[in-house]
């Protein structure tokens, strides 16, 4: 049965009020959005940003501004490139008919953030997309001409994973020296790889928490864009089949699903474990980022890489997604 990843997606509002990991910190992020930065969102948009509440917390802080009917995703200020790729590429996505998320005016930097404004979505949250739909909406994306644009190619999928290994963080030495020689050798897989599908326009995060159905009209829309890239459609493709390894979330009827409808099997491509593999290390730097400070995130990367480095592909992973807000 297919189970979509428990991750708290747009235009669905929360209460506040559960102790999660790294809450502290983004607690104190959103005091200086409402009284700052969502101020400038309001004046350089013309918008009501009263009743701002929290939607979503990970890799990125997501704040809902209900009376303005628009979400501000909050993302790292080294992230002002990808975010901007990501507002130009759905912006043009749009006016090809694809269905996608719709940006609201240009992201900017406030302090060390990245704040970009998108319309808010009345979801179905009862109603979850189909693996064969998220093959579905795949195969239309890969089918798609490449942007009239400059867009930025994914050669180095482990650059933000090697820039976490080598900072101060909360990793064991062991682990750090084992893992830096460990990108650099997926590195190399990475350098050698022969896709079995032609290069070319990829979400960078095609996994079935990120298409969300629409509440009036069941219509879908693919979210979270700030990996899109040119590059091999198969890193699009061992994406939920990473997350049915680590994370349990998907079952082999929803994989059957998904490979029918895109009408092609990664799994049988010689490349596929080396892309798993790499997309699984790929994973760890947000975790590794946090390590240094947040006890949880130190915790999941060591066993991580514990089951990593004792070569064992059929361990399970914890997220903090498994702890929402109520």
């Amino acid at each position: 049965m297919f189970r979509p990843a428990p991750e708290l997606a747009l235009g669905k509002k929360l209460e506040l009020g559960v102790e999660m990991p790294g809450r502290t910190h983004w607690d104190a992020v959103l005091d200086r959005l409402q009284t700052t930065a969502l101020v400038e969102v309001g004046r350089r948009l013309q918008v009501d940003v009263s009743e701002a509440s929290l939607v979503h917390l990970q890799s990125n802080l997501v704040v809902a501004l209900p009376a303005a009917r628009l979400v501000v995703r909050v993302a790292g200020a080294g992230s002002l490139d990808a975010v901007s790729s990501s507002v130009e590429v759905t912006r043009w996505l749009r006016s090809c008919g694809f269905p996608c998320v719709e940006p609201v005016g240009s992201p900017f930097l406030w302090e060390d953030k990245v704040l970009s404004a998108w319309k808010l979505l009345d979801l179905d949250a009862d109603r979850p997309p189909s693996g064969s739909e998220l093959g579905q909406v795949l195969r239309q994306l890969h089918d798609q001409a490449p942007p009239p644009f400059e867009l930025r190619r994914l050669t180095d999928p482990l650059s933000d994973a090697a820039a976490a290994v080598n900072s101060p963080t909360g990793m064991a030495e062991g682990d750090r020296r084992w893992l830096s020689g460990r990108i650099g050798q997926m590195r190399r897989h990475w350098e050698e790889l022969a896709p079995a599908q032609t290069r070319g326009l990829i979400h960078g995060d095609a996994h079935p928490g990120n298409l969300f159905r629409l509440q009036w009209g069941g219509g879908l829309v693919l979210g979270d864009w700030d990996g899109v890239s040119l590059g091999p459609r198969e890193w699009d493709l061992v994406q939920i089949h990473y997350f049915a390894r680590r994370f349990k979330r998907y079952d082999e009827s929803d994989l059957e699903q998904f490979t029918q409808s895109y009408a092609w099997d990664v799994r049988d491509w010689e490349g596929f474990e080396h892309l798993m593999l790499l997309r699984e290390i790929y994973s760890l730097s947000s975790y590794i980022w946090r390590a240094a400070t947040e006890p949880w995130a130190r915790d999941e990367v060591a066993h991580r890489v514990q089951t990593l480095r004792e070569g064992d592909a059929t361990a399970a992973w914890n997220s903090p997604q498994r702890q929402p807000w109520r």
